[in-house]
């Protein structure tokens, strides 16, 4: 081993163990591996910036516009929710919803779809006495499937595709992987609908326990004639930064004012409603004119009005918010919206709310004011996982399906090799934006920058890997544990071991990593590397055993109620099935 293979491999190492451990941003540590890599000489400024310019990385950016103009329509959730009828049979509303839903993600990016499907699932199982935990660790597992049937079903099949293209081979037909992949979506549909769910739990919604629990969460204290500080600003009544506490919203007769600013007046029998550690309200009870209030019958719903919401909403992976205090981002001037609680891993966490550093996954409960819409549409900070009373998007369903017709147009051109992926997507964004189906601004908003950056990024890890001689060091280790056990066993290997990183990094960077090893564990065992590539192109989407390893898992982890156990119970059986249906199905049309 070279001085240079044990740095790329320690560089490799530190970037893994940054993922693992949430260090910041998954994009921002891949852009500091990719910095280091080419500050160390380990790749020439050229090879840095390569995958900037990556055939698969502009054809992602591309499909955020196209998926937008779909997403806009409503069409999803038209059908899903037509489709789901008054049904209370789990399975057979499951099976309403899961064909579909797969059918959707195998053309449409997963994320919106989920973020979409979300509320509306939470509200019909609500009106049904259904529990949403039995539907949407499923809604999520389908949407992953269904990306792998085509190659624009998820961004790893397009990544690796990319991938393919930059080492001069000739990269994916539309439904290469799809073919591979069909029979393990058929059998992991039919373990989630007539197994898998009966393993998740049966939990209330998040807005539901809070509710039942609302004086865990929040409290009152009324103004009396001898508070000192009447008809004086918060700031100046000293009830801005509190000990512990947030001041959420001021009940004044028939007025609710939320969010509450610095600058709000308080007035004498104003009714002060006070969140975050509730045990601390022993400390505004010795300010003089300002006393408890025990009302039995104070719920969640009654901080409500005309021009507020209560809205559960899920940190995105690639948040700005992320590993910042709620008090340093200035939450409440950017989305109009005061924090309640926040919750990690099912449970509350008590603490003063501005005191607490948010997390991937964390579930948010918001009272958001009136533009709170308009400042979330502006943003991918998080994800709003409850029907908001006005939608933040214009739904136009003829132009909706316009937009699908037009991508099944361009994907038939792509199947019969007439266009390029990447030429058929420019077509078909060009035409979107003439016709006017999505605004410039619109295009531009649908752009998941940080998503781009991390698989730009990768792009150039990957090239370090071959160009050190990194991947080829790793392929010889790998080839002399497996190649005595048969090719079965390589192709079985690689598989696992893409399959054990999906589950703790992103789905990109664990692919990334994986195919410059296979591309030379195929040179030295002498077979074509196709079958290899099509087994870690799989299995990196194949993240079912953690909420961590795909984001549409960590959307639901909070509005599901789940616990990390849940992931483990219903998803390592879903892996199994999936990788022996691979490799069975690699192994006998491609070796």
């Amino acid at each position: 081993m070279t001085i240079e293979i044990g740095f790329v491999i320690l560089i490799l190492i530190l970037m893994l163990l940054g993922l693992v451990f949430e260090v910041t941003r998954p994009d921002i540590i891949l852009f500091f591996t990719l910095s280091l890599l080419l500050l160390s000489g380990v790749l020439t400024t050229e090879e840095a910036l390569n995958g900037f310019s990556n055939e698969g990385m502009l054809t992602i950016a591309l499909l955020f516009v196209v998926a937008a103009a779909i997403q806009k329509s409503g069409i999803a959730d038209r059908v899903i929710t037509k489709l789901l009828g008054n049904g209370k049979s789990i399975r057979k509303s499951l099976f309403k919803i899961l064909i579909p839903v797969t059918t959707f993600s195998s053309v449409l990016n997963n994320t919106p779809i989920v973020v979409t499907l979300t509320p509306i699932l939470r509200k019909w199982c609500s009106d049904h006495q259904l529990s949403p935990s039995k539907f949407l660790i499923p809604l999520s597992y389908a949407t992953i499937l269904g990306g792998t049937l085509t190659l624009i079903g998820t961004s790893t099949n397009l990544v690796v595709h990319g991938m393919l293209l930059d080492t001069g081979m000739k990269g994916f037909t539309f439904f290469q992987i799809g073919f591979v992949a069909f029979p393990a979506v058929i059998l992991g549909l039919l373990y989630i609908i007539l197994i898998g769910y009966k393993l998740l739990p049966d939990h209330k919604v998040l807005l539901d326990k809070v509710n039942e629990h609302s004086k865990e969460y929040i409290s009152q204290m009324e103004v009396g004639l001898d508070f000192p500080f009447l008809n004086q600003p918060v700031e100046a009544a000293g009830l801005r930064r509190l000990k512990g506490l947030f001041l959420i919203e001021i009940i004044r007769k028939d007025e609710k004012v939320s969010p509450v600013k610095s600058t709000t007046i308080i007035r004498q029998g104003d009714k002060l409603i006070f969140t975050g550690l509730i045990s601390t309200i022993v400390e505004l009870q010795k300010i003089k004119g300002l006393r408890l209030k025990t009302d039995s019958d104070f719920s969640l719903d009654m901080l409500k009005n005309g021009n507020t919401q209560l809205v559960e909403a899920v940190v995105s992976h690639h948040s700005t918010l992320l590993y910042k205090k709620i008090q340093d981002s200035y939450f409440r001037g950017k989305f109009d919206a005061g924090v309640i609680a926040v919750h990690r891993h099912r449970e509350r966490i008590k603490s003063k709310i501005g005191d607490i550093t948010l997390r991937p996954g964390d579930a948010l409960l918001l009272l958001c004011g009136p533009d709170f819409d308009k400042k979330m549409s502006q943003s991918n900070d998080f994800y709003v996982t409850t029907p908001l009373t006005t939608p933040s998007i214009l739904e136009d369903q003829r132009k909706g399906w316009f937009s699908f017709i037009l991508l099944l147009a361009m994907i038939i051109l792509v199947t019969l090799n007439i266009l390029s992926m990447l030429k058929a997507m420019i077509i078909l964004v060009c035409m979107l934006l003439l016709l006017k189906v999505i605004t410039p601004e619109e295009a531009m908003k649908s752009f998941h920058f940080p998503v781009l950056l991390l698989i730009a990024c990768a792009f150039g890890i990957g090239t370090a890997l071959l160009e050190s001689g990194t991947a080829s060091y790793l392929a010889s280790g790998l080839v002399q544990f497996a190649q005595p056990f048969g090719i079965l066993a390589v192709i079985g290997v690689l598989y696992l071991v893409t399959n054990i990183l999906t589950e703790i990094i992103t789905n990109s960077a664990a692919a990334v990593i994986m195919i410059p090893i296979s591309l030379e564990v195929a040179q030295q065992v002498g077979v074509d590397p196709i079958p290899l590539v099509l087994a870690i192109t799989i299995a990196a989407s194949a993240s079912f055993s953690t909420p961590i390893g795909y984001q549409t898992n960590l959307i639901v982890y909070g509005p599901g109620g789940y616990k990390f156990i849940d992931y483990v119970k219903i998803g390592i059986p879903l892996n199994i099935i999936v990788m022996f249906s691979t490799v069975f199905m690699i192994y006998t049309f491609w070796i």
